[in-house]
């Protein structure tokens, strides 16, 4: 199943994935915007639509495991592992290290398309991509639902593609206008990291 970029927004904002408003975000900075991908993901319906639409990308690329990090990327993986007839395995964090658990493997040569919910730096697909590698799989491409990184994600020699690419402005917080205009804040999605 295909879906334009436009059809992916319309469904995050029907959703109330893509929201409006004055945000703190995980990294301190401010934002007038916040995608909460799990307004999408709670339906069913569209989680398999939006994974139908980035396994299309892959469909002849001799996939044969999905790998998402845990948590959002577990849902991804699996729609999109099903859209493609794969498995579908996740990286989750022991000790502050990304690894694999729960019994997963690959073997050697084994072809793994990365998933992902929403990308700012890369930072956790960079992790997941170390796993694969480590573990004998080769990283064919990162699958994103949403790249917010304003085109400035690079995964090196691995390839990377999004469903929606959304430019979305930061503050530094004394620099914020919505502060300067006692626009109150809004918290909702933070993951409280500090």
């Amino acid at each position: 199943m295909k879906m334009t970029e436009e059809e992916v927004k319309d469904l995050l904002v029907k959703t109330n994935a893509i929201m409006n408003g004055h945000f703190l975000l995980t990294s301190g900075l401010h934002s007038p915007h916040y995608v909460e991908k799990f307004n999408v993901l709670q339906h069913p319906k569209y989680t398999q639509q939006l994974c139908e639409a980035m396994a299309e990308k892959f469909k002849d690329a001799d996939i044969e495991t999905v790998v998402g990090p845990m948590t959002g990327g577990i849902l991804l993986a699996h729609e999109t592992g099903k859209a493609l007839g794969t498995r579908a395995i996740f990286t989750e964090r022991v000790d502050g290290k990304m690894t694999f658990r729960r019994g997963f493997h690959l073997h050697p040569g084994e072809r793994c398309l990365i998933v992902e919910d929403i990308v700012t730096t890369g930072g956790s697909i960079k992790e997941v991509i170390d796993v694969v590698k480590a573990n004998g799989g080769i990283p064919v491409a990162v699958s994103m639902l949403v790249d917010r990184s304003g085109g400035k994600v690079n995964f090196g020699d691995v390839p990377c593609t999004a469903l929606l690419h959304l430019n979305v402005e930061t503050y530094k917080p004394e620099d914020c206008p919505l502060c300067k205009q006692g626009i109150p804040m809004t918290k909702r999605g933070s993951t409280g990291k500090k």
